[in-house]
């Protein structure tokens, strides 16, 4: 890591000065980045990491008998080991490499669900999901005859776990739930759930990408069949991300796409197909991006995942009051369980208006749908704004955000 000292100070992690971008003025303000549940920016190590790859190691993976490849077939299956840790995963068989989490959720659709489930069963789902945890779903059904069946919500955006257990039945063959919704920020009780799914046999996908970066998972504790999530949400570069699933499943799965590095052997009478997890991984894989995802998990667990987690929820807590202060302004998701995220729409202020007068003071924060078009519709708005948190922010954040808010109200008066 690039600081040896990471020191609470006021609830804060100290990690600031990793992250080059957040150095930078923006419209003559210095940058406050709240936009991290769409993208997290990245620290030094990471970049130093894919230049370093860039720089010296450069080749293609698992083919060459050439020292570049050697080293670069390293570094990439090195990554995929820290992923393995990371997740507590029984076996590196069990890590997928994808270009995020919505290749992640297709894979499993169209490998694991598209050859074994018949038309009438069900694909369960809650109201809170991003779109890449429902559309793959639709097309499954289309293709299929299969049923897609919602889990509902309640008004402060939580999932209304008593009615998703009442349909939890034989006819389910898979739930697919978020660990933290990307729009509300509500973390749901996946532990408890995937349990009750278990007692049905009914195998569960876990979408994880607003999780992994703000909590510890640990995929033998959560006992979920896939785990799903994105490298650049978790401080890494984007097109990087992983599928977790259980090896068993895995073996019994076709492989999704065709192509180089998932053959053993090709002739036009057949081919067979590569061992796990590789079968899976058609194609030259973006590695600078999985040595970089590598890399971030290094920053991650050095820091450690419980330090970051406190940290987000003070700041979280902190960033909810203050808002809350804020006459005219209406909080969207107050789930009693949260995790990093706040939604919400001033006075009549369209929420992209509020997005440009917050740019202009240099406050970066993320308005629209949020890919969760059904939660919008379910709270009757077009679209909210959202501000994000990461391990970077600070209290100062939440003040600049506050007072680039009470700007906008002043504009708009």
């Amino acid at each position: 890591m690039s600081h040896a000292t990471l020191a609470f100070d006021k609830n804060a992690l100290d990690v600031r000065s990793d992250f080059p971008s957040l150095t930078q003025s923006v419209n003559g303000q210095t940058l406050v980045y709240l936009d991290s549940a769409a993208s997290a920016q990245q620290p030094n190590t990471v970049i130093e990491a894919v230049q370093q790859y860039h720089e010296h190691d450069h080749a293609n993976v698992h083919r060459g008998v050439h020292s570049l490849s050697h080293r670069a077939t390293e570094a990439y299956e090195g990554a995929r080991d820290k992923l393995c840790g990371f997740l507590n995963a029984a076996s590196r068989r069990e890590i997928v490499l994808t270009s995020g989490t919505t290749e992640s959720i297709n894979l499993v659709a169209q490998s694991f669900c598209r050859p074994r489930i018949s038309a009438g069963e069900q694909i369960l789902i809650t109201h809170m999901e991003h779109h890449s945890n429902i559309v793959p779903w639709q097309i499954l059904c289309e293709q299929t005859g299969a049923e897609l069946v919602v889990a509902p919500i309640d008004n402060r955006g939580q999932l209304d776990t008593d009615a998703l257990r009442e349909l939890l039945t034989e006819k389910v063959f898979l739930l697919a739930i978020g660990h933290v919704s990307n729009a509300l920020g509500s973390v749901n009780p996946v532990r408890e759930i995937i349990s009750w799914a278990k007692d049905l046999d009914i195998p569960v996908l876990v979408d994880g990408a607003q999780a992994v970066p703000h909590m510890a998972v640990d995929v033998k504790d959560l006992d979920c069949d896939f785990y799903a999530f994105s490298g650049h949400k978790m401080l890494g570069p984007t097109g990087t991300g992983v599928l977790y699933g259980r090896e068993a499943l895995l073996e019994d799965m076709p492989p999704w796409q065709g192509g180089g590095d998932m053959i053993l052997e090709v002739r036009f009478d057949g081919t067979v197909y590569n061992d796990l997890p590789y079968k899976f991984e058609a194609g030259t894989p973006n590695i600078s991006g999985v040595v970089g995802l590598g890399s971030a998990v290094d920053y991650l667990q050095a820091i450690g995942l419980t330090r970051i987690a406190q940290h987000e929820q003070a700041l979280l807590e902190y960033m909810t009051g203050q808002l809350a202060g804020i006459d005219g302004l209406r909080l969207i998701g107050t789930a009693r369980e949260k995790a990093s995220v706040q939604s919400f729409l001033v006075d009549d202020i369209h929420p992209h208006d509020l997005g440009t007068i917050l740019d202009h003071q240099g406050v970066a924060i993320r308005t629209g749908h949020h890919c969760a078009m059904p939660v919008m519709d379910f709270f009757n708005v077009p679209g909210t704004a959202r501000a994000s948190l990461a391990l970077y922010n600070d209290r100062d954040d939440i003040d600049r955000l506050v007072a680039a808010i009470r700007k906008a109200q002043e504009i708009f008066a």
